[in-house]
């Protein structure tokens, strides 16, 4: 006897969790064309650049991984409590005959908008660069500092 499997329609085979999720994904990809009329992207490794925020009772810390970039190709910007850090990653192209077997590395422009909790100052923000590293110190506003309060007695 020969089993037709009918979209939709229950089966009597047993299928794991995982298996179920890679049928919805790509029945999700399918149904994407068809209202878009293009593939489903791919995701990508993850958001570019990665980065680390920090602080301590005077300043702000941003860390971001940018490998491979040059300092004056980095652009910061810091409107009220945001930092925009945007530039472009350019990956040296392989040789014409290569074969990827895997591509990880995108390449393109960038641009990361940290939205931090208080105003900072941006008269005396600092930014250096070391090792593929990009560290953003940005002082926080007087009115964002701390303030040690004195308790009077009557």
């Amino acid at each position: 006897m020969i089993l037709r499997r009918v979209q939709g329609l229950p089966t009597w085979d047993w299928r794991s969790p995982v298996e179920e999720l890679e049928e919805m994904r790509r029945q999700m990809e399918r149904l994407s064309q068809d209202v878009t009329g293009t593939i489903y992207a791919e995701p990508t490794a993850g958001v570019f650049p990665l980065v680390n925020v920090t602080e301590d009772k005077d300043n702000y810390y941003i860390r971001a991984e940018l490998p491979g970039i040059k300092s004056d190709e980095i652009d910061i910007s810091v409107t009220g409590n945001d930092l925009s850090i945007s530039g472009e990653r350019k990956i040296h192209a392989e040789n014409e005959n290569a074969n990827y077997h895997r591509r990880e590395r995108d390449e393109g422009q960038f641009n990361r908008i940290i939205c931090l909790p208080a105003e900072i100052d941006p008269a005396n923000v600092e930014a250096q660069t070391s090792d593929g590293i990009l560290t953003v110190v940005l002082p926080k506003s007087e009115s964002a500092k701390p303030r040690q309060i004195a308790v009077k007695t009557s």
